[in-house]
């Protein structure tokens, strides 16, 4: 194996990515070395590109990552070579995922269930945990699970019903939940997991199109930001007419006026809960346009005295040391098995090289030309990954 290998890496902000050569790591004690084979792009690969929030050049993008187990560390216990698996990973450029090969602790990874793809299960990686992050830690939301006979998560606990006080208040009045940006992948996930832990009580905003989806998924009743009439209006006369509140709202698409602004005017209820994914997209990035970022949501609202909002750190997901061994490993992998949540549709980006894959990907999320979806694209070329897999066969 070579000594080196061909990592994407973004240099200047708003400058095309370069292709640049690195040092090949083998893992060491708990980590895992695979040939990444699938990544997902996501918005946060366009912040950083676009305007290098939080990136010190050249840095590696990507955190959604699907390949095969090409050698252990001596620690590890839950992968062999050969298996496929999945993961979110982020935190240095070992573990990167636009890159040739990865090198990441094995509870950063799960395996990829039989009979699904690879393409399917890389669009999980950080929407699912994110997801699982923001109901658990700024929601409070208890996600319980079984185990099985193979240690492995088997579901809710037997008897297992949602605690009343989440969706009713003291007169029996319905406590809402309200996703903003229902049709984002993390508003999908999100969708899903409420209605399998017995959330009925969830409203979704989100364009037409993707209503049927949603109502599919759990959402109650669907508003439309494009619609007749203020959408804000819309959603508080719903709640209101019956006397009902807004207890939660998760804002997947944390932007200041197509986001934040508005939920902040729903938002009355004394101790609502607002989960905003950060960072806050102030400015958007354009041609000729610096992007302006905010990581402090409580600046960017007008809020209402009582309620809470907080933006969701996805990448401190690990403080929860009970979930740094078994989201990604067993609950996340288990998801996607038994149908709790559907994969993301895939939007496969096509290209000679995985330098043109990774750019069309990028200018793809930075025009906009994404809805319902996530942008997958090949790492390796398939001479890579048949070589690789040779290697081990041997």
């Amino acid at each position: 194996m070579s000594p080196s290998h061909p990592a994407i890496v973004t240099v200047r902000p708003s400058s095309p990515l370069q292709i640049l050569q690195i040092p090949t790591p083998n893992p060491t004690t708990n980590e895992v070395k695979l040939i990444v084979q699938y990544t997902a792009s996501t918005p946060l690969d366009h912040h950083q590109a676009s305007a290098h929030l939080l990136v010190t050049p050249p840095q590696i993008l990507g955190d959604g990552v699907a390949g095969t187990v090409l050698s252990t560390g001596p620690d590890v216990t839950r992968y062999k070579l050969g298996d496929q698996v999945f993961g979110f990973v982020w935190r240095n450029a070992k573990e990167k995922a636009h890159q040739l090969y990865c090198v990441c602790p094995e509870n950063l990874l799960g395996r990829v269930p039989e009979g699904k793809s690879m393409q399917e299960a890389v669009v999980l990686g950080n929407n699912f945990v994110t997801v699982w992050h923001a109901f658990t830690r700024e929601f409070g939301f208890e996600l319980p699970w079984n185990r099985g006979l193979d240690g492995g998560a088997k579901g809710k606990p037997e008897g297992y019903v949602p605690p009343k006080r989440e969706v009713e208040t003291e007169g029996g009045r319905k406590k809402w939940i309200l996703v903003w940006g229902g049709s984002s992948s993390c508003g999908m996930y999100g969708i899903q997991v409420l209605r399998y832990y017995g959330y009925g009580n969830v409203i979704a905003v989100a364009g037409s199109r993707h209503h049927g989806t949603l109502k599919r998924y759990g959402a109650e009743v669907c508003f439309d930001y494009r619609g007749e009439g203020d959408v804000v209006e819309r959603v508080k006369e719903f709640v209101w007419k019956d006397g009902g509140e807004v207890a939660y709202i998760f804002d997947c698409i944390g932007s200041l006026e197509g986001s934040l602004r508005p939920v902040a005017r729903i938002a009355s209820a004394e101790g609502c809960k607002i989960a905003v994914l950060l960072p806050v997209v102030v400015k958007d990035a354009a041609p000729g346009v610096k992007p302006e970022y905010e990581m402090d949501v409580t600046k960017c609202a007008d809020w209402a005295e009582g309620v809470m909002p907080s933006g969701v750190r996805t990448h401190f997901w690990m403080d929860n040391k009970v979930l740094a061994e078994t989201l990604q490993t067993e609950i996340m992998p288990w998801a996607l098995e038994t149908g709790v949540v559907e994969p993301n549709a895939q939007i496969i980006v096509e290209g000679e090289t995985m330098l043109e894959r990774a750019q069309s990907a990028l200018n793809m999320l930075r025009d906009k030309k994404v809805s319902g979806g996530r942008l997958v694209w090949r790492v390796a070329e398939q001479k890579q990954v048949a070589e690789a897999l040779d290697g081990i066969r041997q």
